[in-house]
């Protein structure tokens, strides 16, 4: 068994050590906070869920080692397949997607009828192009132009949808090319680009049918913005049942599977299964998760130490804090310190076409460790 692991798991193991513990969290989180979902929905049958997100899960822990196989500098040349393929089924969601809670984010995949949210494909696509520009062509101006457009082209189809993906892929975009070492002139310029085309957006929604998605963010924001204020009455009910888990968790929490929160917080095992988790396993286990992504954080800038090639260090930096944003965002909004979002826990919430593409990103990531761990070791054999 540890030969097999040792001949066929390669790369940095802090990293898997760090996907297995979240793995873990994963699965007792979301069969414990699945259990009213399934009673209404599956008449009772609570490993129904489970059983779902497993297989999601071994499907994206598959895709992981197979990624992580392959040469890091092959997804340069990837990321231009996929790039392309985004921006049509981006549009294609845009005006055709399945419709949940007034956003068009899914399609269906025909034959197989599993919903797929484009904004996945897309998010890991524009990383991957980002990190290969950059090393690559940084001397020409049109280039710039190029890239910037595609920033904007993609955000742009994101947003009215789902703004906080287009958020959180946008400030990695910018952190990235600020990396990179882009003119700050330009990256004012791609910022004021983003401020206005944002507005331009919201003009057009609030005067077409659309006119729902702008209402979903102006609620989340204002009344955010009104409980800052002072204003407690403003402050909504899934994070009033969110504070109460955390509250009943203490330091130690109550213990797995016994969250009686789960019975009253909305998607308790999506936007806020942080929630959850204090309250079954206490700030302890809310702060062994930050600490996790934190380790990730970590260890990536060491794998970008170590890399001699200006993509992998990019390409591994770009998909790390891309996780470790959205992890913090979705922590920050169950303890209000943020708005509600809709992002979910990178492997930990329930799965779904975020946990698979997770897992492709945390593969690419390992395949930059495993280059240089092999090429670290030969020149040990030498």
């Amino acid at each position: 068994m540890f030969d097999w692991i040792s001949k066929n798991i390669k790369g940095d193991r802090t990293i898997w050590g760090v996907v297995f513990i979240l793995s873990v969290f994963g699965i007792l989180a979301v069969y414990s906070s699945t259990g009213t979902l399934a009673y209404a929905k599956k008449a009772g049958n609570t490993e129904y869920y489970l059983m779902k997100h497993l297989g999601i899960l071994i499907m994206g822990l598959g895709a992981m080692w197979l990624a992580h196989l392959v040469d890091f500098q092959y997804y340069s040349r990837l990321s231009q397949l996929f790039i392309w393929l985004s921006i049509p089924l981006l549009i294609y969601t845009l005006f055709f997607g399945r419709e949940i809670n007034d956003a068009h984010r899914w399609i269906t995949i025909p034959v197989v009828g599993m919903s797929f949210q484009t904004s996945d494909l897309a998010k890991l696509a524009l990383i991957m192009y980002i990190a290969r520009f950059l090393s690559k062509k940084q001397d020409t101006i049109q280039s710039f132009k190029k890239s910037f457009l595609l920033i904007l082209l993609i955000c742009g189809l994101i947003a009215p949808s789902d703004l906080s993906t287009a958020a959180v892929l946008f400030a990695t975009c910018m952190l990235l090319l600020f990396i990179g070492r882009i003119p700050f002139a330009y990256l004012l310029s791609l910022a004021g680009a983003g401020a206005i085309g944002l507005a331009i957006m919201v003009g057009v929604l609030l005067n077409s049918p659309g006119q729902g998605r702008i209402a979903t963010w102006q609620s989340r924001i204002e009344s955010y913005v009104d409980f800052v204020q002072g204003h407690e009455e403003a402050e909504s009910y899934q994070n009033q049942q969110a504070k109460i888990a955390i509250s009943k968790g203490g330091i130690t929490g109550s213990g797995p599977g016994t969250s009686t929160q789960r019975n009253f917080l909305p998607s308790p095992y999506a936007d806020f299964i942080y929630a959850i988790i204090i309250e079954e396993y206490g700030l302890v286990g809310g702060f062994v998760l930050i600490i996790l992504y934190l380790i990730l954080l970590f260890r990536t800038v060491k794998i970008v130490t170590y890399t001699p090639k200006a993509f992998g260090a990019l390409l591994a930096v770009g998909l790390s804090f891309s996780l470790v944003i959205q992890a913090f965002i979705n922590m920050g909004v169950a303890v209000h310190i943020l708005p509600n979002t809709g992002l979910p826990m990178p492997l930990v919430s329930m799965g779904g076409t975020s946990l698979f593409f997770t897992s492709m990103a945390f593969g690419i990531i390992l395949s930059v460790s495993r280059t240089i761990t092999t090429q670290q070791d030969e020149e040990a054999a030498i």
